[in-house]
């Protein structure tokens, strides 16, 4: 584990000093078959008490395997999973000690908020003046305490989630784990709902596992990411190593948005080649096939004799902030972040310099690192 993410589980666990239900959740070996197909291989994550980890990865990664298996509601093929001191590998859903947030909100239309924040409680047999003390707190955690009366269809879809999520708070659980939440919310609704979550967990100081493909989202709320690949996981690390330092060519190209850019050449005498220009990289030895990986923030255009890579403009789009200018290099798309008043036009050849101390090399055929 890396020095920048032994200290972001360190502060998870101090959110929890005031809490007793939060534990570590340790994932060993962790296997799933559906026949022939190998849908998760060998996942082993230890996750610590009261933080924030995010399963990421495309469609079909098995991130949301890996959390059903979890929560008990897909059997595990080999691996353990324990919670606590626990072992619950075998252990019903029901008894594990977990609550879980899905996509769909998966609430009781004809219950009320308050009868759909409440009903684990009920189902516990929770004393009433208990039970609605309980409901009231968890409906203020997410600003829901003048909607108890409602029912489902009268709330909006940002609403009908944070009732989803008291519901999980309402438990007190030792873990929670959210299956892409978010995912049914407009754009701004998404990134309040962000802050919202970010800063309920840390309040409460629950150990949770969060599922998303949305890089963003792993990027803002996690303490430390997962990111997983045909059933693989590729790299576990806090957001900012996983975005500065990626392990191989799909983390690389997976984080960020715009993501890294892309130049395929050859590193001949400690420089690095290509069709379209070269730039010194001190250290690495000749390669044949090597992906020159630089992230659009790192980029600026210059003046030809400064440049290392030179191409012709694709596009040029001013976003506010920024203008984002896409050039082809060769083969290759790159993508630059310009000043916001930035201006040029289609077509037109354009010379680009990299911040070669941020620079990533890849082998281009296994998309590994290369080292200097």
């Amino acid at each position: 584990m890396s020095a920048s993410a032994q200290t972001a589980t360190r502060e998870a666990t101090s959110q929890t000093k005031s809490l007793n239900t939060a534990k570590r959740l340790s994932m060993r070996n962790l296997n799933k078959y559906y026949g022939e197909f190998h849908a998760v291989i060998d996942l082993s994550i230890d996750i610590e008490p009261g933080e924030f980890l995010v399963l990421l990865g495309p469609s079909g990664c098995g991130k949301s395997t890996a959390l059903r298996m979890i929560a008990g509601l897909e059997d595990i093929s080999t691996g353990t999973i324990e919670l606590g001191e626990t072992d619950v590998t075998t252990v019903l859903p029901k008894y594990r000690d977990i609550a879980m947030v899905f996509q769909s909100y998966a609430l009781y239309p004809h219950k009320t908020v308050a009868e759909n924040i409440g009903f684990p409680l009920k189902v516990a047999k929770v004393p009433k003046a208990e039970l609605d003390q309980a409901v009231l707190d968890a409906a203020n955690q997410v600003q829901l305490g003048e909607l108890l009366g409602r029912y489902p269809r009268q709330l909006s879809g940002g609403q009908r989630q944070r009732v989803a999520l008291a519901r999980a708070i309402v438990r007190r659980p030792a873990c929670f784990l959210m299956d892409e939440p978010l995912s049914n919310l407009d754009a701004k609704l998404r990134g309040f709902m962000r802050a919202e979550l970010k800063h309920m967990q840390r309040e409460l100081g629950v150990t949770t596992v969060y599922v998303t493909h949305d890089q963003i989202e792993a990027m803002t709320l996690a303490h430390r990411v997962a990111i997983m690949k045909e059933g693989v996981l590729q790299q576990l690390d806090t957001p900012k190593e996983v975005y500065n330092n990626p392990a191989n060519l799909f983390v690389a190209g997976f984080m960020g948005s715009p993501p890294m850019n892309f130049v395929n050449g050859r590193i001949e005498g400690g420089t690095f080649t290509c069709h379209q220009g070269r730039a010194p990289v001190a250290g690495y030895g000749d390669h044949v096939n090597v992906e020159f990986g630089f992230r659009p923030e790192d980029t600026v255009i210059c003046s030809e004799d400064e440049a290392h890579l030179s191409g012709v403009v694709y596009s040029s789009e001013m976003t506010g902030n920024e203008t984002i200018v896409t050039c082809t290099i060769g083969h290759s798309t790159v993508v630059v972040k310009a000043d916001k008043d930035y201006e040029i036009d289609m077509n037109e050849v354009v010379h680009i310099k990299a911040d070669l101390e941020k620079v990533c090399l890849f082998d281009g055929g296994s998309g590994e690192r290369l080292r200097g």
